[in-house]
């Protein structure tokens, strides 16, 4: 009894010692009937299932404490049953509060001694965190397996001491070509690479600085293409080994780029350098950065030169505020365009069309093109219309000045005729003939003016001869002198030799007349004028800003004064008809007009110089006569007394009072005259003359017939018929621009009495 009593105390107390342990332990212990009625339970059980007390646990028992409904606990039974244990089981347990948990389970069969099951002893294990946590890292795992291997960058980690790959994602497979099973079995990094050293070099040196940046290496693909890839990675530790991240691009494509980049560059590079314009690049400061070689040429700088300048510096004085409303208008609308004065290196001015747009990084290019000659051309355009355009207005007023004149001619030639023919009938003494005299004047004035008119108009029949213009103006220096007055100096400057020139010296008479007065009146009270003879050789230069020059050889003559001169808005109208400067009654007008048309018709121009106060200067170009036949022919001479004849004239005049006033007075002369105003009566009293027609004397233009045709009819008549035309203008029937051909016989109209049967004369003695 002693020893079984003793062996009783020994089982309780390991008994006590195991429940104490179990009490002490984070681990749920329990037992129950092999019915599943609790026995006991230790406090982290109760605990873990939310009960205050073994009581209130043992009211629901384990079978009734909560399994998930899937959780099979006959499978449980038939495991203890079968096994006697069963060891790592996890369930879902219901705790009091109605929430879940997960839990490890153990639990054993304790058998007597016959191996009857006296109870279950068990252990159940919170795991709920430990699952959570399991259960976010396998999430986690797959969510960040489905990047990598969905990431398009190809991802390589390369275990740096045996620079093999440990993982590699869907992309680097498809860039390298190899499965994941081939790069992850044997291959390493040399094998991808075709910089074996390099490579090497770039994996070490990335994990000792922590980070990872080859911006170019060749690697190569299981077909052996070799590309260009930039890697992007940085080193990290696991399970103890050093490994690398390695992001791995693919940089074909922007190298083709960069290629293709560089190539447009350098093809744009010598676009610029050869472009036939100048391109100027400019900073935000407006510092000239880039400049090509045609606007450095243009500019006049050397290469390089204009980097050393700014935008302000290229625009003439003139343009500065306009440059920089134009670099305004670039800055507030991106691009602007404009023509601009710019001053080159040395000091010269060009004009440029210049279009300016703005650059990223406030920078600006400037597009320039050398438009100077364009704009010479331009200005020369308008001058020459201008100049056209005067020429137009001044012929107008001559064709209407000149049809003027002829009918005036001929009523003035019939006025003059019949005053000269009723002077000689009546005698000095009487008063009508002071009256007749004062008529005759009038008459000679007005035929003068039509003189003028037909000058202007370059419709004035003339003469022209060789001629010593030396000769001819020093003939008329002494009347020059009286006519501008003895408070007025003129200087005579001759050249000697002087070059002849072919032209009318009644043309000469009427310009120096007109200038010498002119310059009189320019003069208040004493002054001065210059008269001047020079030979001169005109270039193209000098002709190029001279209106109506031509180049080629020219006798020069200037005549100068010293008065009021004249300013610009009255230089321009010089040489308008009726255009004066003087008062009613003190000028026509036309002086100036007349020596222009008259210059003009002997193919010369005319130059004016003048300013106010300081007096002109008109300079007479004619040009040069080049036949070895220089003959100097002086004044016409003083009219000659009439001279009598007996040839027989036929007179054809379509105005009728001037055809009878010419039958009159060649008839007086003792001529015998045929007198018709038609061309056909004329050819008819041809027929019908027994006789010989000695002279034929017709105006020029008539209605049926001109003059020289009517001329040419009767020749077949009478072949050796002479001719005399008369005409208030030539209307280029008989003359070329104005100017007789040898062997024509002209009168001018009006013509006194006198002078016809003199002229006719002079026509008939000709041999």
């Amino acid at each position: 009894m002693t020893r079984e009593k003793a062996a009783q105390d020994a089982h309780r107390e390991s008994e006590n010692r195991y429940l104490n342990l179990c009490e002490n332990v984070p681990i749920g212990f329990y037992r129950t009937t092999p019915e599943g009625h609790i026995l006991w339970t230790n406090s982290a059980l109760l605990r873990m299932l939310g009960y205050s007390s073994l009581e209130e646990l043992r009211q629901r028992n384990l079978e009734k404490a909560g399994f998930e409904p899937s959780y099979s606990r006959a499978e449980f039974k038939e495991r203890l049953a079968r096994e006697g244990q069963v060891i790592g089981l996890e369930a879902t347990w219901i705790r009091s509060d109605g929430t879940r948990i997960t839990v490890r389970e153990n639990c054993h069969a304790i058998c007597d001694a016959s191996g009857k099951i006296q109870y279950y002893d068990g252990t159940a294990e919170d795991i709920t965190e430990r699952r959570l946590a399991e259960e976010a890292l396998r999430e986690s795992d797959e969510k960040y397996r489905a990047l990598f291997d969905n990431e398009r960058t190809a991802i390589g980690i390369i275990d740096l001491d045996t620079k093999r790959f440990a993982d590699v994602n869907d992309a680097h497979v498809r860039l390298y070509g190899y499965s994941r099973e081939e790069l992850l079995g044997d291959m390493n990094i040399f094998d991808v690479s075709a910089e074996r050293e390099d490579s090497s070099l770039s994996i070490q040196s990335a994990y000792e600085k922590g980070t990872i940046f080859v911006p170019l290496r060749w690697h190569k693909k299981k077909d052996g293409t070799v590309f260009p890839v930039e890697i992007v990675g940085g080193p990290y530790q696991w399970k103890g080994r050093r490994m690398v991240f390695a992001m791995v691009f693919d940089i074909s494509e922007r190298k083709q780029a960069e290629e293709a980049l560089r190539q447009n560059e350098s093809k744009w590079r010598s676009y610029i350098e050869n472009s036939p314009v100048g391109i100027l690049v400019s900073n935000a400061s407006g510092q000239h950065v880039e400049a090509n070689p045609c606007v450095e040429e243009m500019l006049g700088y050397p290469p390089g030169g204009l980097l050393q300048t700014s935008i302000m510096d290229l625009p003439a004085e003139e343009m500065i505020e306009a440059a920089k409303q134009h670099l305004a208008e670039v800055k507030s609308k991106g691009q602007a365009d404009g023509q601009f004065l710019l001053r080159r290196k040395d000091g010269r001015k060009i004009w440029a069309s210049i279009r300016a747009s703005s650059l990223p990084g406030g920078r600006f290019m400037t597009v320039l093109q050398d438009i100077t000659e364009q704009k010479q051309a331009a200005e020369e355009k308008v001058r020459l219309e201008t100049q056209l355009q005067q020429a137009q207005r001044m012929e107008s007023v001559g064709r209407l000045a000149g049809g003027v004149a002829h009918d005036f001619n001929n009523m003035l030639g019939v006025i003059l005729g019949h005053t000269e023919l009723a002077l000689e009938q009546v005698g000095a003494a009487q008063p009508l003939y002071d009256d007749l005299k004062e008529v005759q004047k009038a008459a000679q004035r007005s035929a003068d003016l039509t003189r003028q008119l037909l000058a202007f108009a370059r419709k004035q029949t003339v003469a022209p001869r060789i001629i010593d213009l030396n000769q001819t103006v020093a003939g008329m220096i002494n009347m020059l002198r009286k006519l501008i007055g003895e408070d007025i100096k003129l200087h005579w400057h001759p050249a000697e030799p002087l070059w002849p020139v072919k032209i009318d010296p009644g043309q000469i008479d009427q310009i120096m007349a007109n200038l010498c007065v002119n310059a009189r009146d320019a003069i208040a009270g004493v002054g001065n004028v210059s008269v001047e003879m020079t030979n001169c050789k005109l270039d193209k230069n000098y002709c190029a800003v001279h209106e109506g020059a031509v180049p080629g050889e020219y006798v020069r003559l200037a005549v100068s004064d010293d008065g009021c001169g004249m300013d610009k808005n009255t230089l321009s109208h010089t040489f308008e008809p009726f255009f004066t400067t003087k008062g009613v009654g003190h000028g026509t007008g036309l002086g100036l007009a007349t020596i222009y048309g008259i210059v003009k018709q002997n193919h010369g121009f005319i130059d004016v110089y003048s300013e106010p106060e300081k007096g002109a200067t008109f300079t007479i170009y004619l040009p040069r006569h080049m036949s070895e036949a220089d003959q100097a022919a002086g004044m016409e001479g003083v009219a000659q007394p009439a001279k009598r004849g007996h040839e027989t004239i036929l007179l054809v005049e379509d105005e009728p009072s001037l055809l009878k006033l010419t039958k009159r007075t060649l008839e007086k002369q003792g001529y015998a005259v045929l007198a018709t105003s038609s061309p056909g009566e004329a050819i008819r009293l041809a027929k019908e003359c027994s006789g010989d027609v000695h002279l034929l004397v017709t105006d020029v233009v008539m209605p049926e017939m001109n003059g020289r045709d009517l001329a040419k009819n009767l020749r077949s008549l009478y072949p050796h018929i002479k001719h005399l035309f008369t005409s208030g203008y030539t209307a280029d029937v008989i003359a070329h621009h104005g100017v007789l051909d040898e062997g024509i016989h002209f009168i001018q109209k009006p013509f006194a009495p006198n002078s016809l049967t003199n002229k006719i004369r002079e026509v008939l003695d000709q041999s």
